[in-house]
């Protein structure tokens, strides 16, 4: 009996040590991907110019990035209440300058382009027609980013107003929760013309569509300053200083010039 008592309790021992051995390898395997994830909060016009960067920097890198897009007031707002991103790209400098000035930054502000305003139509060439094409008795619905929120809406306001067709045209307006909904609004044809990121004209699917567009001067908005910073969350995060720095390279910016950012 007592030989069996003795055998019971060293298989139990066994057993949990086989227990510990096993939590303590889910533990670290959990741990390290956690480690090896980096959250970016992006502003939509970057849809296809940061999957790109990306794309490129997982090639050569053992990591794993995952981009939410948004407007950037949003993310903002989102970041500003502890959400847990790693790295903040914005639309409007602002916004990262502004959680830096409050101590829920990890690193100084990183101006990473310029953006810019297209006048994009999937049945319309915009791009002979230009601004005057706003007025057109054929335009019922016209798609802007909502101003409140989303840098590229307050933009397309100002331009209209710079040009004297905001009365006139104002109760046509649908408005996207961010840019790249207001994209896709035209694109669909839920909305005859829209004011969108040039970024998101030169992505393939969208040139598909339609080719042509009409480039919005700058002089008639405020110019669409972007902006990144490492949040107060990813500060003593290496994989996301990594690629924040990653960022700041030629082969990224490459990538930006290319989907239409303008150089700092």
């Amino acid at each position: 009996m007592k030989f069996f008592h003795m055998t019971f309790k060293i298989k139990g021992q066994v057993l949990l040590l086989a227990f510990l051995i096993c939590w303590i390898s889910h533990t670290s395997t959990a741990q390290s991907k956690k480690e090896n994830t980096v959250l970016v909060a992006a502003a939509s016009d970057l849809k296809f110019a940061l999957d790109a960067i990306i794309l490129e920097y997982t090639s050569i890198k053992p990591v794993k990035i995952e981009a939410i897009y948004g407007s950037s007031g949003k993310l903002f707002e989102q970041i500003f209440n502890k959400a847990p991103f790693h790295i903040f790209m914005s639309a409007d400098i602002q916004y990262p300058t502004l959680l830096a000035e409050r101590g829920l930054a990890g690193s100084a502000v990183f101006h990473y382009g310029v953006g810019r305003l297209v006048l994009w139509s999937k049945n319309m060439d915009t791009g002979k027609s230009g601004i005057e094409l706003l007025t057109d008795p054929r335009v019922k619905k016209i798609a802007i980013a909502n101003p409140q929120h989303a840098p590229y809406g307050r933009g397309a306001e100002e331009a209209m107003k710079y040009y004297n067709v905001y009365p006139s045209i104002e109760k046509k307006l649908v408005f996207g929760e961010n840019i790249s909904q207001t994209a896709q609004f035209v694109s669909t044809g839920a909305a005859d013309i829209g004011v969108i990121a040039l970024s998101l004209a030169l992505a393939p699917n969208m040139k598909r569509l339609q080719s042509s567009y009409f480039l919005i001067p700058e002089e008639s908005h405020s110019p669409l300053l972007q902006g990144a910073i490492i949040t107060a969350y990813g500060k003593d995060h290496q994989a996301a200083r990594d690629f924040f720095e990653f960022l700041k390279s030629d082969s990224a910016l490459k990538i930006l010039q290319f989907y239409g950012f303008s150089k700092p």
